[in-house]
């Protein structure tokens, strides 16, 4: 810490994000940030981790600031008393909104009658007020206590309170780094404040349990999300065969959407793939687990699921972001959830139980219609994997997922202990940077996307795709693109990255046309994937390794 400099004031938040923005080190990111921890108390410190990490709430929460681009430009316009062109300039020097409002809010119009100086549980309260309002007069209620705060922000406090809403902190610190200072401030390893993350999945609770010195507390218990483990993976039954060279359980892998399913006594929740609830868009899940005489943590897939069979992914799409799910959607659109694995069940924590034991204590549960689960077969060799995944592909699935029958439950984690076999080329999870009009009946709406990968903490784009969307679906993404525009170039708008598109494509070759040095053939849009977030979607390295594999079949 500065000395002088008091803790629990936002002022003091945004010089340490300044400080530790100005190297480039880690270990110096993580000796200043922890230092900063070690002078917060129980209450800041959980807000100033979350904050750090790119959040606001903890998650599962559901609550959410709902503030639009449109209206942040709109409130630093007015207050700054700034034109269009003037942000548009400012903007483009920097590229990144929270810088443009601290170089225009050096010179404010609009100021309040008494400034309060901001505490982080003053910002953290108006958030929280943000989130809080809904109905009618929602925006113009946020758009009022966001106002607030920013009249009574210096420039560089406004910039902060924009890069957090916004969640673009851009100052080189990922949530490893914040759980390593974690680490280092109140004296722990790191691999057991690590252990505390993967459980609690909330990085304020895991740096208060380290403050107060009860990590030994935190345990898995539903009604608080965790990470979910991940598959890698393998481009053949051949290739699966020869890596393991043991017996392995084949599931098949449905065409639905990820989720958790958490009962605590009466208490009920669904979670998604991004830890968000979504318990009322399934009301014939929450009626199946209501039935279910047990506390108990579910993994698995909600599938489009009539006449016993599945239906389009597409068809589950109708059923997402809908205000209200009425009898009409749950006749054409019924689902069902294929768990296939449990986590958790009446106070017995079972991640490091090996599968076999978590698969054998599931099966012996009793479960309604509306819940499954999932098929599951033991497979000894390559010929077995092939006949499986051809049955997969008969019934209306995507292929297999094949799992080591004595791996643990690793939340968070990606790896080998489970891998994916689509027998196709991999799609890829990609996020929107950019959009362009269309042409013929799509003139006026934004129908070309270009899309990007991961790339450590950057976005590298990888190609641009303007087929297999609905037009119903291109009328909702161009609304939603409107509201996230950064830059308009007249022709393209520069879009927030927070759109995740599944892209199927021909081939990959290598191209200087595209920053990530690679381009896409023949790119299509799968699905909107609106079960994920930008942190969720593939690496670079990803990518390196398909090419890899396409240009060794071509020897």
């Amino acid at each position: 810490m500065v000395k002088g400099l008091h803790p629990f004031l936002f002022k003091t938040f945004s010089d340490i994000c300044e400080r530790i923005k100005a190297t480039s080190k880690k270990l110096e990111k993580v000796g200043i940030l922890s230092s900063y921890l070690q002078n917060l108390d129980n209450s800041t410190l959980p807000i100033v981790s979350r904050f750090l990490s790119g959040t606001i709430f903890p998650k599962g929460s559901h609550k959410e600031v709902y503030i639009g681009y449109s209206t942040l430009i709109d409130l630093m316009l007015e207050i700054s008393g700034s034109n269009q062109k003037e942000f548009e300039n400012v903007y483009l020097k920097y590229g990144d909104l929270g810088s443009a409002a601290e170089e225009l809010f050096s010179y404010k119009v609009a100021l309040p009658v008494v400034k309060r100086e901001l505490t982080l549980n003053d910002v953290y309260q108006e958030f929280d007020k943000m989130a809080s309002i809904m109905g009618k007069k929602a925006v113009e209620g946020r758009k009022s206590i966001l106002r607030g705060l920013l009249l009574d922000a210096s420039p560089i406090e406004a910039k902060y309170l924009i890069k957090i809403l916004t969640g673009e902190l851009r100052i080189g610190l990922t949530e490893g780094l914040v759980e390593e200072a974690i680490a280092k401030a109140f004296n722990y390893e790191i691999k057991e404040i690590k252990k505390v993350q993967l459980v609690t999945g909330d990085v304020g609770t895991t740096a208060l349990l380290a403050f107060e010195r009860r990590i030994h507390e935190a345990k898995l218990k539903p009604m608080q999300p965790l990470s979910y483990m991940l598959a890698d993976t393998m481009p053949s039954a051949n290739d699966i065969e020869q890596y393991y060279k043991k017996e392995l359980y084949a599931e098949f892998k449905y065409d639905g959407i990820r989720v958790q399913a958490h009962k605590l006594g009466d208490k009920i929740a669904i979670y998604s793939r991004k830890l968000e609830e979504i318990t009322d868009d399934f009301p014939e899940i929450l009626e199946g687990l209501k039935k279910v005489h047990h506390d108990l943590i579910l993994d698995g897939e909600i599938v489009p699921f009539k006449d016993e069979a599945p239906l389009p992914f597409h068809e589950l799409q109708r059923r997402l972001r809908r205000k209200e799910i009425d009898s009409k959607i749950l006749n054409e659109v019924p689902v069902a959830l294929f768990v296939y694995d449990l986590l958790y069940l009446d106070e017995r924590v079972l991640l490091d139980e090996p599968l076999y034991e978590r698969r054998r204590i599931l099966e012996s549960l009793g479960f309604d219609n509306s819940i499954k689960i999932s098929y599951m077969k033991q497979v000894k060799n390559a010929d077995e994997i092939e006949e499986l995944f051809n049955l997969s592909k008969k019934i209306g699935h995507e292929g297999l997922v094949l799992k080591d029958p004595s791996s643990p439950y690793t939340p968070g984690k990606r790896g080998k202990r489970w891998v994916k076999l689509k027998k196709e080329l991999d799609t890829l999870d990609v996020v929107i940077v950019a959009t362009e009009y269309g042409h013929g009946k799509r003139a006026g709406l934004y129908s070309d996307y270009t899309f990007a990968v991961k790339d450590d903490d950057r976005l590298r784009v990888i190609g641009k795709a303007y087929s297999g969307l609905t037009d119903d679906e291109i009328l909702e993404m161009t609304d939603r693109l409107k509201n996230l525009a950064l830059e308009d170039h007249g022709y393209m708008l520069i879009v927030k990255p927070e759109i995740v598109l599944e892209v199927a494509f021909d081939s990959i070759q290598k191209s200087d046309r595209h920053d990530s040095g690679y381009a896409l053939r023949f790119p299509r849009i799968k699905r909107i994937r609106y079960d994920k977030g930008p942190t969720d979607i593939d690496t670079l390295d990803k990518v390196k390794e398909i090419y890899r594999i396409l240009r060794s079949k071509e020897k």
